[in-house]
């Protein structure tokens, strides 16, 4: 295998130079100050936690690293601005495969036009990936903590492909649409800046709506009223999963709002000339209980999410 500074070379190619004061290769990067405020994230992806080997490319896994945090960026209504990663290879991890992940990550970074200024390279047992990413704020953020009783619920795209898509690769299957929500999610910074001008709370959905939902809601002090029958599902979750299955679905990216009903008809509106998918799924309540009823007014019990530490470090099983 080459040593520590070829492969952070090959990593780097896959880049462009970027336009900071000081970027990689010295012992900090030097960042010009930012006209906003800043939002700062961290987040990983670890091998046999978010992805296997076997089921992922090199490609897949770059896109992931970074999606995961984009979407955070996109949950406060920011503009991406630059990212450290901090990469972490078994000894006996191919060169080539290095270059890949950073194809991968590259061409979404390109994408969305954020910066890589630095980071870091070691070995471990597993691959894992680690970014610190930033963006800008020109208004205020949407954080979990403002939502109202009366409040409208909203969520964008589809709910529970990416579980589906994890089935499917537990299954053997490799290919489908399902199983492209699973590897490479599409972070929502289009609506997140689209939102922050209507939305009182928001967040991605990364660990289940269900889940998700309770910490907005218990961030904003509120309840909720979801209507289970309104999610939006794609065919295909419908007839595997159900409503019920895709409230429990991890991984769909999709970003989950709160917007005032003073605001709604014109929230709606701007959504649809942009082009950007939203679903009113529910109202927001003073009491601070989770209300999910079927089509037939029944009330459910809320389902778990995924929690890293209920269980050894595996990926969330088909059946969980």
């Amino acid at each position: 295998m080459p040593g520590e500074f070829d492969l952070i070379q090959r990593f780097l190619a896959c880049f462009p130079r970027a336009r900071v004061p000081v970027g990689p290769g010295d012992d900090c990067a030097v960042l010009a100050p930012s006209k906003g405020a800043l939002c700062v994230t961290t987040d990983a992806v670890v091998e046999d936690v978010h992805f296997t080997r076997a089921t992922f490319s090199a490609a897949d896994i770059g896109h992931k690293a970074l999606a995961v945090n984009l979407s955070d960026l996109a949950a406060m209504g920011a503009t991406p601005s630059w990212f450290v990663c901090a990469l972490a290879l078994p000894r006996d991890f191919p060169a080539r495969e290095v270059s890949a992940m950073g194809r991968g990550m590259a061409a979404l970074a390109k994408a969305h036009r954020i910066m890589l200024v630095g980071g870091n390279f070691t070995s471990a047992r597993e691959v894992s990936v680690t970014l610190t990413v930033t963006g800008e704020l020109s208004h205020a953020p949407i954080t979990r903590s403002g939502a109202r009783p009366g409040d409208l619920l909203y969520v964008s795209g589809t709910l529970g492909d990416a579980r589906l898509g994890l089935q499917h690769l537990q299954a053997g299957v490799l290919r489908g649409a399902a199983v492209k929500r699973q590897r490479r999610p599409e972070p929502r910074i289009a609506l997140g800046k689209l939102a922050a001008r209507f939305a009182s709370a928001g967040m991605d959905v990364s660990d289940g709506l269900a889940q998700d939902l309770g910490h907005l809601c218990a961030a904003s002090r509120v309840g909720v009223e979801l209507e289970l029958d309104r999610l939006p599902l794609s065919p295909a979750v419908r007839a595997a999963l159900g409503p019920e299955g895709a409230l429990r679905g991890g991984e769909d990216y999709e970003l989950l709002l709160a917007v005032p009903p003073s605001r709604m008809q014109a929230f709606e509106r701007a959504c649809a000339r942009a082009g950007q998918k939203v679903t009113r799924m529910g109202v927001l309540t003073q009491e601070q209980t989770l209300r999910i009823r079927d089509a037939g007014g029944n009330l459910l019990t809320p389902p778990a999410g995924f929690d890293h530490f209920a269980r050894s470090s595996r990926q969330i099983r088909p059946d969980d």
